[in-house]
This record gives structure tokens, sequence and C-alpha cells, in this order.
């Protein structure tokens, strides 16, 4: 189940892509059809599936998007939610769901990433030696 065409696909890499290359932090972009749970809790258990729990830094960041369920939900490792602001995660759901309520998902996505990107790059600035810890692109379950 895909819901993005390549060229959107694409851009979302891209995004990824370009906030990761300036911090160590790693993002991630979930989608599955249909969210059994809140969105929360299937975003806790795909951040835990995906590995994301063992960045060396404990700061993964998975956004997780259930379109038919319209449910979405973004979960941050405890490296980064100790040093975002409190209210940071739901601010950027806001400016994600205005998107999302236009249909507008890729560009959600890319808000959400870009968002993420810029706390991590001030938290967890890239080093020489930064490896990528996760794999970019976007999963389907």
């Amino acid at each position: 189940m895909k819901i993005f065409n390549s060229q959107q696909e694409e851009k979302i890499m891209h995004a990824i892509n370009m906030a990761e290359n300036r911090t160590s932090g790693e993002i991630r972009i979930c989608i599955e059809k249909k969210c059994p749970n809140e969105a929360i809790t299937q975003a806790a258990k795909r951040f835990s599936e995906l590995n994301m729990h063992k960045t060396a830094l404990k700061n993964g960041v998975l956004i997780y998007l259930a379109i038919e369920d319209h449910k979405f939900a973004i979960i941050g490792d405890e490296g980064i939610n100790k040093k975002v602001p409190e209210n940071f995660w739901e601010e950027t759901k806001n400016i994600m769901a205005e998107l999302f309520k236009k249909e507008q998902f890729a560009e959600g996505l890319i808000a959400g990433i870009d968002r993420a990107g810029t706390q991590l790059r001030t938290f967890f600035p890239r080093s020489d030696d930064d490896i990528n810890e996760l794999p970019n692109e976007v999963v389907y379950f």
C-alpha cells in the first residue's frame, strides 16, 4: 500500500536527508492504512519495531500516519524529548494537521520533518564521525 507517487516519496526522503545532514538525529516516516489503537500507542509500537530506540544518543523521531483512519502521531526518543519545549510536538502536529485537512499529505510530512530536523540540529548537531543509524525510506505496514 503506497499512498505517495514516486515524486512525492522522493521529496519526503529528500527532506529527511536534508534534515539529517545537519544533525546526529534520525527521522523516520511510518505509514499504514488503519490504526488498531490510539495513534500514539501504535506509533510507540512501530518506534520499537523499527529499532528507533537504539540510536546512540536516543534522538530518533518517528512520524506515524494511519491514512484511512485519519490518525497520526509524532514520537521522539527520550534524548530529544528532554530537549524540545513541552508543547513542541503538539505544535508540529497542528501544522501538519492543517496540511492533512487539505489532503496535502506529503507536504504535511515534510513540514513535520523540517520542524523536527530544526530541533534535532539545535540540540544534536552533526559530528564529523556521524553515521546514518537508520534507513531514510518511508516504511509501509
